[in-house]
C-alpha cells in the first residue's frame, strides 16, 4: 500500500529552485531513504511532505491527506524529527515526552517509550546534559510519542561518533519492526545502503536515481549512474 505519493513537487526560495519536479512513492512498512549532498533539496521535500512548509507546485498525499489543507489531521498520524531539532537546555527527558504527548489525541504512554528506547534511567536528566547519542534516542522517542504510522527522520546521525551512529541504526530498524514506515534523509550513502529498502538520490532538487541499494550499487559499477552517487559513496565503483 502506498502511504506517500509525490508528483511534480516544486519549491523555490526567491530565484533558487530547491525542489524541481520531484515524484516519489513510499510504500507502507518500508524504510525509504533520500540520499544526496548537502543542499540537494532533501530537507525541503520532507518539510513539504510533513506540512511544515508550503509547496509551490505539484501534488502531495501522505496517508491520503494533503499536508497543506489537512495539516492538523496529518500531524496526528505522523512523527517528524527535523535536522535542526533542539529542546530547551533545562527540560528533562520525562518532561519533554509528557509535553509532546499532550499534543496528540491518542498518544503512546511516555513511560513505555522511555523503557522501549532505553531512556528510563535518563528521565530526570536535563537535555543539555545528554550526549549526542542520548539526544538522538530522545528525538526518536519524541517522533514516536503520537503513535505515528509514518516517521520522517532528517539527518538523524549527523555529528554522532561511529558507535552512536550504529546504535541509532539499530533503533531505526526497530522502528520498522514496530510497523512504522520510515522516511530517512541522509547524506551518507553507507547509511542509506545499510538501512533502506529503497533509496532516491536527490541532487540539485531532482531525483537522479532510485532503486534498492543493490540496484544502485550495480548501476554505479556499470557506469550508468552519474557523479552524484559516486560523490556520496566516496569509493571507486569500478
Amino acid at each position: 500500500m502506498t502511504v506517500i505519493e509525490i508528483d511534480g513537487l516544486s519549491k523555490s526560495y526567491g530565484t533558487a529552485k530547491a525542489v524541481d519536479g520531484v515524484s516519489l512513492r513510499v510504500e507502507r512498512g518500508e524504510i525509504f531513504g533520500m540520499a544526496g549532498p548537502n543542499g540537494a533539496g532533501k530537507t525541503t521535500i520532507v518539510e513539504c511532505a510533513s506540512g511544515s512548509r508550503r509547496r509551490d507546485g505539484g501534488t502531495l498525499r501522505v496517508l491520503g491527506l494533503d499536508p497543506q489543507s489537512d495539516r492538523r489531521r496529518l500531524l496526528q498520524r505522523i512523527g517528524v524529527q527535523l535536522q535542526e531539532a533542539a529542546l530547551p537546555d533545562a527540560i528533562k527527558v520525562g518532561e519533554a515526552l509528557r509535553m509532546y504527548a499532550s499534543f496528540y489525541d491518542k498518544p503512546a504512554d511516555h513511560r513505555d517509550l522511555m523503557d522501549a528506547w532505553g531512556l528510563a534511567d535518563k528521565r530526570r536528566a536535563g537535555f543539555a546534559s545528554l550526549s549526542g547519542g542520548w539526544k538522538q534516542r530522545l528525538f526518536i522517542a519524541l517522533a514516536l510519542v503520537g503513535n505515528p504510522e509514518v516517521v520522517f527522520l532528517d539527518e538523524l546521525t549527523t555529528g554522532l561518533d561511529p558507535a552512536a551512529r550504529r546504535t541509532t541504526w539499530g533503533l531505526i530498524r526497530d522502528m520498522r519492526e514496530r510497523g512504522v514506515t520510515v522516511v530517512l534523509v541522509t547524506h551518507f550513502m553507507d547509511e542509506a545502503e545499510a538501512l533502506c529498502d529503497r533509496i532516491a538520490i536527490i541532487d540539485r532538487g531532482r531525483v537522479v536515481a532510485e532503486g534498492s541499494p543493490r540496484e544502485l550499487v550495480a548501476k554505479g559499477r556499470s557506469g550508468s549512474l552519474d557523479g552524484a552517487y559516486l560523490a556520496l559513496t566516496g569509493r571507486d565503483m569500478a
